[in-house]
């Protein structure tokens, strides 16, 4: 079977770890170009090695996309290196968690600042070059709780129903210029995050989805490479919910 994104230049922010390894390692394995990003050398460095040992070119740039100077100089580096960027997924994201009354202003900022600024900046960097190209593929990580909300989150939702505000709007503004935006949304994900809570906490989880069981990272990987892909050509402001039937 042909790969499906034979060099396709893909910058995927949070990749040294969960979803955005996972996605970098599957991309890696369809024949993409991955420039992994995210904020510790040691974590890029080890997961430029996981792609290349899969036959992938790599690069790893430390990169936090709060920082909008830093964001642009890697787009930059990418470009002059590779002469293009064809997709970006914005996968990075952080939680700090509290109730509505309890959650201090600081909890607040964090999230906003990385889950939502920081897809901002990443896809305002990426835009221009995609537009003169005449195509690309803008892909944001949404959840299930930016969908119908979730105790104790009222910062992260707010993030994760913004970055559909931003994936409706984005595909309205760049379509026509030939590059896509699409959201996923993934419901619980045995992320290393996820895997340190308690196991009565899991077990409680995975009840609550119709598959009775939590998804793998992998399982995101492939949505996101199906987006990326050709294949999803028509495929325009979505967000495609992956969560073994959890909202049913």
């Amino acid at each position: 079977m042909t790969a499906r994104l034979t060099n396709k230049v893909s910058i995927i922010t949070g990749s040294a770890q969960g979803i955005g390894l996972a996605t970098a390692l599957k991309f890696s394995a369809e024949g993409a170009i991955v420039v992994v990003c995210d904020v510790k050398q040691e974590g890029v460095d080890q997961a430029v090695a996981q792609c290349r040992a899969l036959g992938a070119t790599a690069e790893g740039f430390v990169m936090d996309v709060t920082n909008r100077p830093q964001v642009d100089e890697v787009v930059a580096k990418v470009k002059a290196k590779f002469g293009r960027i064809d997709v970006l997924v914005n996968n990075a994201g952080i939680t700090q968690d509290a109730r509505l009354q309890k959650m201090t202003a600081e909890q607040f900022d964090k999230v906003i600042n990385v889950n939502l600024r920081g897809v901002f900046n990443c896809s305002q960097a990426v835009a221009d070059g995609m537009v003169a190209q005449g195509s690309g593929v803008i892909l944001n990580a949404s959840s299930v709780v930016g969908l119908y909300g979730n105790f104790g989150q009222t910062n992260y939702a707010a993030t994760k129903f913004g970055v559909i505000g931003f994936t409706k709007t984005w595909s309205r503004e760049l379509g026509p210029k030939g590059v896509r935006t699409n959201a996923v949304a993934p419901g619980f994900i045995t992320t290393p995050m996820v895997a340190a809570m308690p196991p009565e906490v899991l077990a409680k989880m995975a009840d609550k989805v119709a598959s009775r069981r939590l998804g793998k990272p992998e399982e995101i990987a492939n949505v996101y490479a199906f987006l990326a892909s050709d294949e999803a050509s028509y495929i325009n402001g979505e967000v495609i919910e992956v969560s073994g039937g959890i909202s049913l």
